[in-house]
């Protein structure tokens, strides 16, 4: 397994899995695009703008886009790690968002994904992470607790864990 940023040669195996994720009409947390007018190398761009901090939209912080990756290549899921957060992502959303893609959920992908997530944590200087899920997302909650997460309450629904990374 291997979470890094997309890059060009991924265009393929990249638009499969936002295909998939927009036909199971599944929630892709982690994994921001428009699907009006979508091009890859744009968003490609607008991922690196939001990693410096440029053209961010209004209430967003600056953010890196990763995708985990299989041994031969094939996205499995997005990982957006926040740099810091805002009011709104200090209720929901936290630092962290993830998501697998519905053909390849329930087989540990999203533990490795939240584990390589934080040590990118690590490496940008983060010491404690808020990540958050839905109170009926049980998967969610038992991958958050498996790292480590330890519960804090729940505001609208949102459930919220802090992960030490020292």
């Amino acid at each position: 397994m291997e979470l890094r940023r997309p890059i060009l040669a991924d265009k393929e195996t990249v638009l499969e899995m936002m295909a998939e994720f927009e036909q199971a009409q599944s929630p892709h947390d982690g994994g921001f695009w428009d699907t009006e007018n979508f091009s890859y190398e744009e968003w490609l761009d607008s991922n690196q703008d939001k990693e410096m901090g440029i053209n961010l939209p209004e209430n967003r912080v600056p953010s890196i886009q990763f995708v985990l990756f299989d041994d031969v290549g094939r996205a499995l899921g997005f990982l957006n790690l926040r740099l810091s957060l805002n009011d709104k992502l200090f209720v929901e959303g936290g630092h962290i968002g993830y998501s697998i893609r519905p053909s390849q959920r329930g087989k540990g992908y999203g533990k490795e994904q939240l584990r390589l997530g934080l040590a990118e944590a690590r490496k940008q200087g983060l010491e404690r992470v808020l990540i958050t899920c839905d109170e009926d997302n049980e998967a969610s909650r038992r991958t958050i607790l498996s790292a480590g997460g330890v519960y804090e309450n729940t505001i609208d629904r949102s459930q919220r864990y802090w992960i030490d990374l020292e």
